[in-house]
């Protein structure tokens, strides 16, 4: 099985028993934090879900009907990610408030607190390993899960130490602060992540520093280009520029140039496409 997909497998798995451990530590304590993050690690496994099946068809190879790749539906899945992220801080917000409106007595904290301690530890091991999947493979829906797995991580730890604050102090109303400001902190994360899953869709060029490698690889040959244009699918991107020559070069040199100007530019930029179309000589706007 291809890393990307195996490393989102295991994302799922992790994310079921999660839950299975939250739920019961939630209905044992009373606690909603601990309940708002079993509906977290629910979204979480969702996620998950979608970031499997999304990795398993944005590596299939351009079609008829999609000849620009499949590479986009890793951005519609980080979208979808960040909308379930928002919702279920919404919910959390909102059980939050009426439990902090009409407080219940806590019980079994301890078995609680340990649950958030493992769950904590869990996501951080498949977040980091979710990360490096996603800087190998410049996988934008691995990336989008690892970041959702990591707000994971600094939630749990801040249910847990709200739930020692309430064990320690008896103030049930601890319980209910952390679980909004565990949403609070979601809403932040999600926002972030649907802003960068998001504008790939709607053709955001490449990179500054991207667009300066295909900038510096043309004038390292002393050469001259004008109309670049950029933009990225998942983890394809794609360029298109107008190169000027001479008028007078022979066909084959002609081609020649163009074909180590590419393979330099790839060789800099991964899983780049690109198109060459060649002028004349100041036949278009000089952008050097």
């Amino acid at each position: 099985m291809p890393e990307k997909k195996q490393t989102a497998l295991f994302s799922v798995f992790s994310n079921f028993l999660l839950i299975v451990m939250k739920v019961a530590a939630g209905i044992v304590s009373g606690s909603v934090s601990i309940l708002s993050e079993a509906i977290h690690s629910l979204m979480d496994l969702i996620a998950s879900l979608i970031a499997f099946f999304s990795v398993r068809y944005a590596d299939n190879p351009p079609d008829r009907e999609h000849p620009y790749g499949h590479g986009k539906l890793e951005n519609v899945s980080g979208v979808i990610e960040a909308l379930l992220i928002a919702v279920a801080a919404g919910w959390i917000i909102y059980e939050a408030a009426g439990r902090l409106m009409h407080p219940r007595p806590l019980e079994k904290l301890g078995w609680a607190i340990v649950v958030m301690g493992i769950s904590a530890v869990v996501n951080f091991f498949v977040a980091r390993r979710l990360y490096r999947t996603a800087r190998r493979t410049d996988s934008v829906a691995l990336k989008a899960d690892g970041l959702h797995l990591m707000t994971d991580v600094y939630t749990s730890a801040g249910v847990m130490v709200g739930l020692a604050l309430v064990s320690l102090f008896s103030m049930p109303f601890l319980d209910s602060v952390v679980a909004i400001a565990v949403a609070v902190f979601i809403l932040f994360k999600s926002f972030g992540m649907f802003r960068e899953s998001f504008l790939p869709l709607i053709d955001t060029g490449l990179t500054d520093e991207e667009v300066s490698i295909i900038h510096q690889c043309v004038h390292d040959r002393n050469l001259s280009y004008h109309d670049l244009k950029t933009r990225q699918a998942g983890s394809f991107r794609f360029a298109e520029f107008h190169l000027e020559l001479s008028g007078k070069m022979p066909l084959d040199e002609v081609h020649a140039i163009c074909d180590e100007l590419e393979n330099d530019i790839k060789s800099r930029i991964r899983n780049l496409n690109i198109i060459i179309h060649v002028e004349p000589l100041n036949g278009g706007k000089n952008e050097s």
